[in-house]
């Protein structure tokens, strides 16, 4: 059974006075998956019928940068809990290759990699195998496209994708472009 990109049946709206982005995500496996982000609090939660509660939170009074949905990068000011048990959060930097815009989530035991594969979109990776594609606009819609030939997706799967996706963004500039694009604007 292949498992189409499904989206959002609702546009996600941005609240200029608190920083908040509510997001509606119709996952063909999971069904609804709300996704609430408060940019300005640093906080994200993840949560629908089918689907385990995530929550991901940047710490008070860590330093917030724009261009990350959730604030930061910085793994020691982010926490994640799937319902309510913790995982293991390492973003990497985010700087000029694609690789590292990758994220590592380690959750029951599990490895968890979301990895930009093209300048929109991301593989979510479990102990090595890729279970799911995903892209996200930044605006708090997130879609996921499940791989039919590993096993089914649990429900945990789901929420640690769907945080990494709309916490951190999907898909990077492979770096030969950016360094084009940098050239150009110098002449």
């Amino acid at each position: 059974m292949a498992y189409d990109r499904a989206p959002a049946t609702r546009p996600a709206t941005r609240n200029t006075a608190t920083g908040r982005r509510p997001g509606l995500a119709e996952d063909r496996v999971f069904g609804r998956v709300q996704l609430d982000l408060d940019a300005d609090a640093g906080l994200l939660t993840v949560r629908g019928d089918r689907v385990a509660t995530a929550e991901l939170r940047r710490a008070p009074g860590a330093p917030a940068a724009g261009h990350v949905p959730v604030g930061t990068r910085a793994g020691a000011y982010l926490h994640l809990s799937v319902d309510g048990r913790p995982a293991h959060l390492t973003p990497g930097k985010g700087r000029l290759t694609r690789r590292s815009h990758r994220v590592e989530a380690i959750y029951g035991g599990a490895v968890y990699r979301l990895l930009p594969d093209s300048p929109n979109g991301s593989r979510l990776v479990k102990e090595g195998r890729r279970i799911a594609d995903f892209s996200s606009d930044g605006t708090g819609h997130v879609w996921a496209d499940w791989h039919p030939d590993v096993a089914p997706p649990l429900r945990e799967d789901a929420a640690i994708g769907y945080a990494l996706a709309a916490a951190f963004g999907t898909g990077a500039e492979p770096a030969w472009r950016l360094l084009l694009q940098a050239a150009l604007d110098l002449v």
